[in-house]
């Protein structure tokens, strides 16, 4: 009878050798950070994350997040073993078939994680560091649905966020925007587990990354857990419990690795990275980690069954426990039950665009970024779950909802977020807080688009419901200077797939643009709005505003036909 020792390292070792046997099928992929962290995701999703396989969309789940999207494989591997099931069609979301099919076309198994292509998928993520500032607007989310929902008895949102990253995530701006503001929010829910390999692509990070991180996370505002050895499994287990139970400050959790563990000849260089082991190596690396060389794609007996007596028991009966406790909270809290059941569908209320306001024609005119604050202010009280904010310029951009309190780490009911100017953490967080349920709003001036573009790339790749308010549009910011002034900004974000892009050209328009991107949560949008005044169209000779949901419309004939 094996023990649970021996079971732990059977199932490290079959995600070790699923992923470097897709890998080499494929003739392409990442086996490296596979082989070296295996051990901390298996400690994670068998032992500590709260998560139903048979609903991997259960609403009140903990989330994992994948940064370091190009170990694809090891996420893969833990979504076939943990036996989670295909949300939309039943079965397996990842079998052993789509595991041979890795990296093919349409296949299951991207070779970087896709949202929406396989259940259990979180975010998309490849970029390096997006993973990370997209799990900062899920613990955001998450704080703000349990200050508005959960009451004394009725704990309906209470899910852990977590992130896998490597020196590659660890280096990117957009991770260090990310994790100063997640120390300032003191979000308690937010774990980082960072396989610190200490190789990139190039070679060793000495070339070039050398810095103390525990003591830059410190400083944020972080607490700082290190795993000496990361194949220690119950040391692991260890930290994370540590990191669940600090409800005041995220978590970093340094977890030194080796890239590329067991291959005889490639562990610890970059060589392990981004490249199958090759015939050779991968049956020395079988041979090195006690496998049988020549079995392919092999789960031993008793691994499917080891996760199911750990994340599986424990996923169903915190969700069966949940699904109780929604029933009663329909009853006591019939209304604010209602708004749960909308979000967790991704629906807007009955009637949330009533209160959009109509403007008479004017010569004299208004500006398109005033016209926009007066309707996401005619919003909010409709769409409570309407949350947002700026990079630090919400005076300018007139983002700031009215009455509402601001977001921070002693009120998580506030709607008025501050990003401060972090214009790539803002997108990529309002990205995590679309994926969780709610209707985010960001802004700054159109010209600073260049900061946000990855995250803005990845909602319109993901299809999410994300609406961008981009003010100060045209040559009119004048004074300000060639700086400031955007010009190929408008003609870069239409030519992104997926991203709708309004320029209204007066207060009208800009009514309709927000009318059709809340209405419309398949893709996120743009508004590109003035400073300066523009004159409000007749709308009786000229013909209805509602026109620009076409995108382009006749305003009127030209003389003569």
């Amino acid at each position: 009878m094996p023990t649970v020792q021996d079971l732990d390292q059977l199932a490290i070792d079959t995600l070790r050798t699923l992923a470097i046997d897709a890998i080499q099928a494929a003739d392409s992929g990442h086996p490296g950070t596979p082989l070296g962290a295996a051990p901390a995701a298996y400690a994670l999703w068998r032992d500590v994350l709260t998560y139903d396989p048979a609903d991997p969309e259960w609403f009140n789940r903990d989330r994992f997040v994948l940064s370091a999207g190009h170990a694809s494989m090891l996420l893969y591997g833990l979504l076939h073993l943990a036996d989670v099931q295909d949300a939309a069609e039943g079965g397996p979301a990842v079998s052993l078939d789509d595991i041979k099919e890795f990296r093919q076309l349409h296949g299951r198994c991207p070779g970087h994680p896709e949202f929406g292509e396989t259940s259990g998928v979180e975010t998309t993520t490849g970029p390096l560091g997006q993973g990370l500032a997209t799990s900062v607007g899920m613990a955001v989310a998450q704080r703000w649905l349990a200050a508005r929902y959960n009451r004394p008895g009725f704990d309906l949102v209470d899910f852990h966020v977590y992130a896998l990253a490597g020196d590659g995530c660890m280096m990117e701006g957009v991770a260090s925007e990310a994790a100063s503001l997640a120390g300032h929010l003191g979000l308690g829910n937010l774990c980082w587990i960072y396989d610190r390999n200490h190789i990139t692509i190039e070679g060793s990070t000495d070339l070039a990354f050398t810095e103390d991180v525990g003591a830059r996370f410190q400083a944020y505002g972080w607490r700082v857990l290190t795993v000496e050895d990361g194949n220690a499994v119950a040391r692991l287990r260890e930290t994370l419990a540590q990191a669940k139970a600090d409800a005041d400050r995220p978590t970093l959790i340094i977890s030194h690795s080796h890239i590329g563990y067991g291959s005889p000849h490639k562990q610890d260089t970059a060589s392990a990275h981004g490249e199958p082991l090759g015939e050779e190596e991968l049956r020395a690396t079988k041979e090195a980690l006690g496998w049988d060389p020549d079995a392919h794609f092999l789960v031993p007996d008793g691994v499917r069954e080891h996760f199911a007596a750990g994340l599986g028991r424990r996923g169903a009966a915190a969700r069966t426990a949940w699904l109780e406790r929604l029933e009663a909270f329909h009853t006591e809290f019939p209304a604010l039950a209602l708004e749960l059941d909308l979000i967790r569908q991704g629906r807007l209320p009955e009637g949330w665009d009533a209160d959009l306001p109509v403007y008479a024609a004017d010569a004299k005119g208004k500006a398109t970024r005033a016209v926009s604050g007066e309707v996401l202010n005619a919003l909010a009280p409709r769409v409570p779950w309407l949350v947002g904010g700026s990079a630090d310029l919400a005076p300018s951009n007139k983002t700031q909802l009215k009455g509402a309190d601001a977001f921070q780490a002693d009120s998580h009911q506030g709607r008025n977020l501050h990003f401060g100017v972090r214009e790539h953490a803002m997108a990529a967080a309002a990205n995590g807080m679309a994926l969780t349920g709610l209707r985010p709003f960001l802004a700054s001036f159109l010209v600073f688009t260049d900061y946000a573009r990855p995250a803005m790339r990845l909602a319109a790749l993901m299809g999410l419901p994300v609406t961008m308010v981009w003010t100060h549009d045209s040559i009119w910011v004048g004074e300000d200077g060639p700086t400031h002034q955007p010009v190929e900004h408008l003609a870069s974000l239409r030519a992104m797939p997926g991203m709708l892009v309004f320029r209204p050209a007066d207060a009208n328009e800009t009514v309709e643009a927000y009318r059709y991107a809340l209405g419309h949560p398949e893709r996120p949008a743009c508004l590109a709005l003035s400073r300066q005044n523009l004159p409000v169209l007749d709308r009786a000779a000229l013909g209805a505003a509602s026109r620009t949901a076409r995108g382009g419309y006749v305003l009127a004939d030209a003389p003569g036909g």
